[in-house]
């Protein structure tokens, strides 16, 4: 079978044909997964962090796996022309190369990409590729997750493209001397040698549709499909109106600089069939931890969440024809170059822009629009395991599900995956308590954690764990959004900060917040974190009182938050029946009384709203969602620049959809700029 002359819409192929063959690409890039997860080593690959791709020849990507982590959209193209400018035509049937380089297109250093050119009677086709999250990559501390890293030095094992099988022959030595360089070789080797196979099954099968319908139909193809793409693309874009909508979230701090969120702002603009993104005006420095994020990180954040308002088109480098990004000068926090610290580019960049994107979405889709969404976080603990002879080296990754954004009509999804990847669901307690000296001690769901509004957010998880026989071990902790607190949208409110404590509710209680490397654990020693829910989603003053009552019913929302959040005031009727009643009189006074002095609490003095604090008058929740005021939040401490940026960000995402009484509410968009 041959490619024919191009039809009026452009293609060659037949419909049928085509549609067998897109499907076909599909089907491989998901096999490759179904290889990668039977056949890996470490425990975090297995808990999904992994993506797939196929290639063509200029390493743009022709399919991307179905189930693939977001952070790894949009970057695997790069990987690909990185091993192209490498090596050129020294490329041959058999070799297969591994690169993780961040100043390459890459993420960070622990997503390790295996890539094998695809050939068919010595003719390139193109490439396949395997992502893993490598559990560590060298670097000062279990996991390379150094958040006091200077530069890439103190991450981990930086691997510019470099060949680790030549014409077939697994060149051992190279891999050996990456592995070696890890706390965990044989791991890394097993890892290594699993991409590997599912790139090579992957040539496997493109070969032996080559057989079947013709090189020059499979070379075809792999344009077309993403002229495809492209072109289902423009058509779904071209319906939208055209226009400039701007926002801006914020990473905590650069402690460097001292307190005060640091901004990342995005335009967007829609022009006939085309979206561009626009992040220049974005904080122009890169910040003194690893909370940076090089082009690759950015783009793909850009790339998931825009994504995700067609989620029925196909992802290939035919949606990045039509979706473009400029970053603004390299040497800002999303635009990073060499030797800067990057390795917490998903907590700190990646999700901010992404929530941003759905925040610019709402305003053109309402149908779609969501929240905030928690945001990611890695605990990771490493040491010597007390349990095994010989002591060996242990490392225990762990991520928590949390909550995700009240959407628009419909409650957050609670106890979920993050948006950098909803595939990382809880990785299973058995699974970590035989790898490592940890016994997880709780696991539920947070009252309260969900973010208020006429759609509330979904619900966050607090974890605990006790370290059992661990030697010589350390903690590091990789998050933010402890001070640029989960928000809400259209009116909606604030979920809870992120922050770890050590030995909670004893004399060694001991705070650590939510960014911190290599800090000092023993056996006995109990860590807990929260998740955050998902941000609310319009005035919580206008959710139906008798769904606040079930909230009650349910666990989700406190008798006192339902009255301080939503004006509802719940009464007690049998809590061993989950009997409750709603005072309609004294809600309706509630909330007649909330909205007549809401927006004068956003404005009282900070320092004295941080005193009752500190005298235990107020909670935390009264801070930030009543009085949009932001403290140390295991000193209480105020916060002053960061409490007065907090508040423009209430003002504008929530505040400035509140009805005020006797005046009607703003139903004007908030972020359309043109």
């Amino acid at each position: 079978m041959s490619a024919t002359k191009a039809n009026k819409d452009g293609y060659t192929l037949d419909p049928v044909t085509f549609e067998v063959l897109k499907n076909a690409y599909v089907n491989i890039v998901d096999q490759m997964a179904e290889q990668i997860f039977r056949t890996c080593y470490s425990f975090v690959i297995w808990s999904r962090d992994f993506s797939s791709a196929i290639c063509d020849t200029e390493g743009n990507t022709v399919m991307q796996g179905s189930g693939d982590i977001a952070a790894h959209v949009g970057t695997l193209h790069y990987t690909a022309q990185a091993v192209i400018n490498k090596f050129g035509d020294d490329i041959h049937p058999g070799d297969t190369f591994v690169v993780n380089d961040v100043y390459q297109g890459g993420t960070h250093f622990n997503d390790t990409r295996i890539v094998r050119p695809i050939f068919y009677n010595d003719i390139h086709l193109g490439f396949a590729q395997a992502n893993g999250h490598w559990a560590d990559v060298g670097g000062a501390v279990p996991g390379s997750f150094n958040v006091n890293a200077l530069d890439h030095m103190a991450e981990g094992l930086r691997i510019t493209p470099v060949r680790v099988f030549s014409k077939g022959v697994y060149l051992s030595d190279v891999a050996e001397l990456i592995a070696n360089n890890t706390r965990a070789p044989d791991d890394i080797i097993g890892d290594l040698q699993a991409q590997a196979e599912a790139c090579n099954i992957a040539e496997k099968e493109i070969c032996r549709l080559c057989d079947k319908y013709g090189v020059d139909v499979i070379q075809t193809s792999f344009d077309e499909v993403q002229d495809y793409v492209e072109t289902l693309t423009r058509q779904r874009v071209a319906k939208l109106p055209d226009g400039v909508w701007q926002t801006e979230d914020y990473i905590d701090v650069d402690p460097v600089q001292g307190e005060g969120l640091i901004p990342i702002r995005i335009k967007m603009t829609i022009k006939g069939d085309s979206i561009h993104y626009d992040l220049s005006d974005s904080h122009p420095k890169t910040i003194s931890t690893f909370l940076n994020c090089c082009y690759g990180g950015a783009f793909a954040a850009i790339v998931a969440g825009t994504k995700m308002q067609s989620p029925d088109i196909p992802l290939n480098s035919g949606f990045y024809r039509v979706v473009t990004v400029e970053l603004g000068p390299v040497g800002s926090v999303v635009n990073a170059d060499w030797p800067t610290p990057v390795a917490g580019f998903c907590s700190g960049p990646f999700e901010k822009i992404m929530n941003s994107v759905f925040e610019l979405w709402a305003e053109i889709l309402p149908e779609r629009a969501m929240a905030c969404t928690f945001n990611l976080e890695y605990l990771l603990i490493g040491g010597r395991d007390g349990r095994k002879d010989g002591r060996p080296y242990f490392m225990w990754y762990d991520w928590m599900v949390g909550g995700w954004g009240a959407r628009n009509g419909r409650d957050g999804w609670a106890a979920s995956g993050p948006v950098f990847g909803v595939q990382l669901g809880t990785q299973p307690f058995e699974g970590q308590e035989r790898l490592a000296p940890v016994v997880t001690t709780e696991h539920e769901l947070i009252v309260d954690s969900g973010g208020p509004g006429s759609s509330r957010g979904g619900m966050g998880v607090e974890k605990g764990v006790t370290l059992t026989k661990a030697e010589r071990s350390v903690v590091s902790y990789c998050c933010d959004r402890e001070r640029s607190v989960t928000w809400g949208l259209w009116g909606g409110l604030p979920s809870i900060p992120h922050g770890v404590w050590v030995n909670p509710g004893t004399q060694g209680e001991r705070y650590l917040g939510s960014l911190f490397s290599g800090v000092p654990v023993e056996s006995g020693d109990v860590l807990t974190r929260p998740s955050a829910g998902g941000g609310g989603l319009g005035d919580p003053l206008e959710r139906d009182t008798q769904d606040v009552r079930d909230d009650v019913r349910e666990g989700y929302v406190s008798i006192e938050r339902a009255e301080k959040d939503y004006g509802v005031i719940v009464r007690e009727v049998d809590a061993d029946l989950a009997e409750y009643e709603v005072d309609q009189a004294a809600t309706d006074a509630k909330r007649l009384y909330i909205s007549e002095n809401r927006h004068a609490w956003l404005d009282e003095d900070g320092e004295s709203i941080a005193a009752r604090y500190r005298a235990k008058e107020l909670d935390k929740l009264d801070l930030i969602r009543q009085y949009g005021v932001i403290v140390d939040w295991g000193s209480g401490e105020l916060l002053p620049k960061t409490t007065a940026q907090f508040r423009d960000m209430l003002k504008r995402r929530t505040a400035a959809h509140w009805g005020i009484p006797g005046q009607a509410s703003n139903e004007t968009p908030t972020l359309r700029v043109a």
